[in-house]
């Protein structure tokens, strides 16, 4: 027996695939995606360069789905259980009209029934026959009303029911409505206390940064003055003369100045005992001594000189111990006491020909009613509006009368108009405010501000417990950043 054996080693040789060289690269690691085009025509696919995995197509679809359901608010929800009430209510309205009606067929059949028992006792025979039938149909249709009045009935207290958890259901879902809405507002308000606090994080990083560059500059200012004394220290017998000759002069200086002061106050002295007895009662001080309103020299006779022609200078003065202080600028015939001067005497002097009159206050300025707690209110805020009108720009008439808005914050002042910055200032040692020194009787609603040397503004406020309130709020948050806010010189534009 014979067997057949067969080769596959050559029939595998020729069927093998041939090695792919080393040297091809192929376009894409993936298969090519084809579709079917018309008349079953092969049609590659254009590649998406932003191709998503199946994670992301997952993940995406989810989201989606999760912002659709969260679409169906409670707000929606509230709508459909009030929807579903008002059918309720049209539903216990039909039933409540089916019932007068069933009511009224009672009646009826009722009525109907009686006359057909008075009319059986008036016929016979076949007659009575029928009016008995016709009695027993009546007893049926009762019957079936009773049924169906029994279904209603039931059909009601479904309805009353159904009602009932509608209107529950609505409740629930207002109540849900309010508590999602307060809850948005409070993470709205926590938001803005956030933002508020990042705000006043990066002011008082500004702030810092500023006060040690100033502090830096100081300390090179004592190394040069230091480095300026060590040089003058080689020069010792130039450095010993030039001090014995300075303080030679000094005493000199001092001396005769003592000189001239005496003789000064002798010749007033004198001038004012000839004059006193004729000026004394030629003027008086005339208005309110409060907070808010303006003090006028008024003249008491017809003999007193015109006031143009005289030389006037305010003064306020300390209730204790009696000191005299210069009010810088206050040099014209009215003078609206500020925050500052209350508790204090005022005084004016008139100087004419070298003669001199003092008119004082009959007692320290009061304060304005209410004006503590008003300023203490506004300090809780971060920033407090006034509405201004500029009357004066740089000293010279400003002649537009637009309102414009003062916002007095705890770390600068700024002036708008509308959307438009007019001045925004941080505080600082060139700024100065004050009241208006003079102006009439509308100084008593102006302050002078200069936010920088250059840019100076005179403002009308819309009444005196703005004015005083801007400028309390204002020297407050100036002293919370070391800054005292002065007033101008007698060189300063202070109104007319």
């Amino acid at each position: 027996m014979t067997r057949v054996g067969r080769d596959f080693s050559n029939t595998m040789q020729k069927e093998a695939v041939p090695a792919v060289s080393a040297d091809v690269t192929f376009t894409s690691s993936r298969f090519p995606n084809y579709k079917l085009g018309p008349y079953n025509q092969i049609m590659e696919a254009k590649e998406d360069p932003r191709v998503l995995s199946m994670k992301e197509v997952v993940a995406r679809e989810t989201a989606q789905l999760l912002e659709q359901q969260k679409r169906l608010s409670v707000r929606d929800l509230a709508n459909k259980f009030e929807k579903g009430l008002a059918a309720a209510a049209k539903l216990s309205d039909e039933a409540r009209l089916r019932e007068a009606a069933s009511l009224e067929k009672h009646v009826l059949l009722k009525k109907l029934r009686d006359a057909l028992e008075s009319l059986k006792g008036r016929v016979a025979g076949r007659n009575k026959d029928d009016v008995e039938e016709a009695i027993a149909m009546v007893e049926a249709l009762a019957v079936q009303l009773t049924q169906r009045e029994g279904e209603l009935i039931q059909e009601k207290a479904e309805v009353k029911k159904l009602a009932n958890f509608l209107k529950q259901a609505s409740e629930d879902a207002k109540k849900l409505v309010d508590e999602e809405r307060s809850f948005a507002r409070a993470e709205i308000e926590n938001a803005r206390e956030a933002v508020r606090r990042v705000e006043e994080a990066l002011e008082e990083q500004e702030r810092i940064s500023r006060a040690s560059g100033k502090q830096d500059m100081d300390e090179l200012m004592k190394e040069v003055q230091e480095a300026r004394r060590i040089k003058m220290l080689h020069q010792p017998s130039k450095v010993m003369d030039m001090e014995h000759e300075l303080q030679a002069l000094r005493l000199q200086l001092a001396e005769k100045s003592k000189h001239s002061l005496q003789l000064q106050k002798e010749l007033l002295i004198s001038k004012s005992r000839r004059g006193e007895e004729n000026m004394s009662d030629m003027y008086e001080l005339d208005g309110p001594e409060a907070l808010g309103s303006f003090l006028q020299i008024q003249a008491c006779s017809d003999k007193a000189p015109d006031l143009s022609h005289c030389s006037i200078q305010w003064y306020r003065v300390s209730s204790e111990g009696g000191k005299r202080e210069l009010i810088s600028g206050a040099i014209k015939s009215v003078y609206a006491p500020e925050p500052f001067d209350v508790g204090r005497v005022l005084q004016a002097d008139i100087v004419l020909d070298g003669y001199q009159i003092t008119l004082v206050t009959a007692g320290p300025i009061d304060p304005a009613a209410g004006l503590g707690s008003y300023v203490e209110a506004l300090v809780r805020k971060h920033d407090t509006e006034f509405n201004v009108v500029i009357t004066q720009m740089n000293g010279a008439d400003h002649p537009s009368e637009s309102i414009h808005v003062l916002h007095v914050g705890k770390m600068r002042i700024k002036l708008c108009k509308g959307k438009a910055t007019i001045a925004k200032e941080y505080y600082s040692s060139s700024m100065q405010l004050c009241g208006v020194r003079g102006g009439g009787n509308a100084a008593a609603q102006a302050l002078y501000w200069q936010a920088k040397k250059g840019l100076s503004f005179v403002l009308a406020f819309e009444s005196e417990r703005d004015r005083n309130a801007a400028i309390m709020l204002t020297r407050r948050f100036a002293f919370d950043c070391n800054i005292m806010l002065a007033g101008p010189d007698d060189r300063a534009p202070q109104g007319t």
